[in-house]
């Protein structure tokens, strides 16, 4: 089964924002997960990543880590995690927007397949 969603993140006057996390299923046997985020307007980004239980991510106290590639983008970008890359199984991912005015926004859109869901 597959499990789809979208999360975006907008401008504004003061940054860093940061998009709600994506609490990722963690209870399957072949984990992936992809990722695509398409960007409007002059934005800098990065998809972020935690190991963190989700109980500490809804509490917004996980402690995030930036992906090895989607990091620093001003254009639509995609990635991935997966228990063959180098970060990945992890347990939630979120946008961070570095910098972007009113009226800019990124929308990461996460597809994670696997058996399973919540």
């Amino acid at each position: 089964m597959a499990r789809s969603t979208s999360r975006t993140v907008s401008g504004g006057a003061s940054t860093p924002y940061y998009s709600p996390p994506f609490i990722v299923d963690t209870n399957v046997s072949d984990f992936n997960l992809g990722f695509g985020c398409v960007v409007t307007g002059t934005v800098n980004y990065t998809v972020q990543h935690c190991y963190d239980d989700s109980a500490v991510i809804q509490a917004g106290n996980a402690t995030w880590f930036d992906h090895a590639v989607v990091a620093s983008k001003t254009a639509n970008a995609d990635g991935n995690y997966n228990n063959n890359s180098t970060q990945g199984p992890v347990s939630g991912i979120r946008v961070k927007l570095s910098t972007g005015i009113a009226g800019t926004s990124v929308v990461m859109n996460i597809i994670q397949t696997g058996p399973g869901g919540r």
